[in-house]
C-alpha cells in the first residue's frame, strides 16, 4: 500500500478509467452466465423464481446480465432453490467488489479498509456511506453528462457494496458531520427523503458510528472551504481526501493533515451534539 500511494499525484482529474465508464468486471458475467445455466437446467424462468426466492425478477435478471452484486440473502437462498452443490457460493467469492469505483477513488478505498478513523464532513450531498439506494440511484440517473442504464446500476451496486463497512469494520471509528440543508433539499422527492432519515438514524445507532448535523443557523463555520475525509491506518498514517468538479486531491501531507484535522475538530464542536442530530433529524422526517 505505501508503495502504491507515493506513486499518486497529488491531483487526479480522471473520473474514470475509460472516459466515463465504470470499470467492468468479468467475474459478475461469468457470475451471472452461471447462475442462468444453473436456474435453466432447474426448470425455472426469471419470473417463476422471482417468488420462490422473493426477489423480483428483474434483481435475478440484473444478476444474470453481470449488472448487480447479488446478495448473501440472495445466494443462500438461490443455492437452496436451484440446488446447485454449492456452485454458486463458491462461484460468489470471486465475485470483485471494485467494480464502478472511479480510478482516483480506488486507493482511497482501499485505505478505508485499514482505518481505525475515519472522518467525514459533507455540505454537497449525503456521504455515500449513509446512502440509501433510493438516494443513490436519484443522483446517478441525473447525473450529467447522462449515464446508460448498465452504468447506473454498475454505480449504485458499487456504493451500496462498499457500506459493508459500517458494520464489518466494528473496530473503526466513523464521524460523519453533514450539513442540514442536505435534508432541506429534499433530493428525490419526500418518501426518498423519509427513506433516507431513517437510514441515517438507524447507521447512527451503531456503536462505532457518531452522526452531527451542521445546522443552519451556523453561518459561518470551520468547512467553508468544502468537504473532506480523513482517516488513521492501523499503524498510525493519516491521509486526507477530498473531492471538485470533475476532480479529487489525494492529500498525504502532514502538515496539511493537521490543518484539517484542526479544522475538523472545530467543526465538530460547531455541528450539534450527536444526541440533539439524531432530534433535529427525527423532527425533520416528522415534517415530510
Amino acid at each position: 500500500m505505501e508503495d502504491t500511494i507515493t506513486t499518486i499525484t497529488t491531483t487526479l482529474t480522471d473520473r474514470y478509467d475509460d472516459g466515463g465508464e465504470p470499470e467492468p468486471s468479468d467475474s459478475l458475467r461469468i457470475f451471472g452466465a452461471v447462475y442462468q445455466a444453473l436456474r435453466e437446467k432447474a426448470g425455472f424462468t426469471q419470473e417463476s423464481l422471482a417468488p420462490e426466492i422473493q426477489y423480483s425478477s428483474h434483481y435475478i435478471a440484473s444478476v444474470e446480465q453481470g449488472r448487480r452484486l447479488p446478495s448473501e440473502a440472495f445466494i443462500e437462498r438461490s443455492e437452496e432453490t436451484l440446488d446447485s452443490g454449492k456452485v454458486l457460493r463458491k462461484a460468489a467469492k470471486r465475485l470483485s467488489r471494485q467494480r464502478g469505483l472511479a480510478a482516483w477513488f480506488r486507493v482511497w478505498a482501499e485505505l478505508e479498509k485499514e482505518a481505525v478513523s475515519l472522518s467525514t464532513y459533507e455540505c454537497r450531498l449525503v456521504p455515500g456511506l449513509l446512502q440509501t439506494e433510493a438516494y443513490a440511484r436519484t443522483l446517478f440517473e441525473q447525473r450529467v453528462p447522462l449515464l446508460t442504464d448498465e452504468q447506473v446500476e454498475f454505480q449504485v451496486t458499487a456504493r451500496l457494496d462498499r457500506q459493508r463497512l459500517l458494520a464489518e469494520r466494528q473496530n473503526t471509528a466513523f464521524s460523519f458531520i453533514i450539513d442540514e440543508h442536505l435534508f432541506l433539499r429534499r433530493t428525490g422527492g419526500a418518501e426518498t427523503t423519509r427513506g433516507l432519515i431513517d437510514h441515517v438514524l438507524e447507521q447512527a445507532a451503531l456503536r462505532n458510528v457518531e452522526v452531527q448535523v451542521l445546522p443552519l443557523e451556523r453561518d459561518v463555520h470551520a468547512g467553508m472551504d468544502g468537504p473532506m475525509q480523513l482517516l488513521e491506518t492501523e499503524d498510525n498514517q493519516r491521509f486526507c481526501y477530498c473531492e471538485g468538479q470533475e476532480s479529487a486531491q489525494f492529500i498525504p501531507d502532514p502538515k496539511t493533515i493537521t490543518t484539517l484535522h484542526m479544522r475538523y475538530a472545530k467543526l465538530r464542536s460547531q455541528a450539534l451534539t450527536p444526541e440533539d442530530s439524531r432530534g433535529l433529524l427525527t423532527r425533520m422526517r416528522g415534517a415530510l
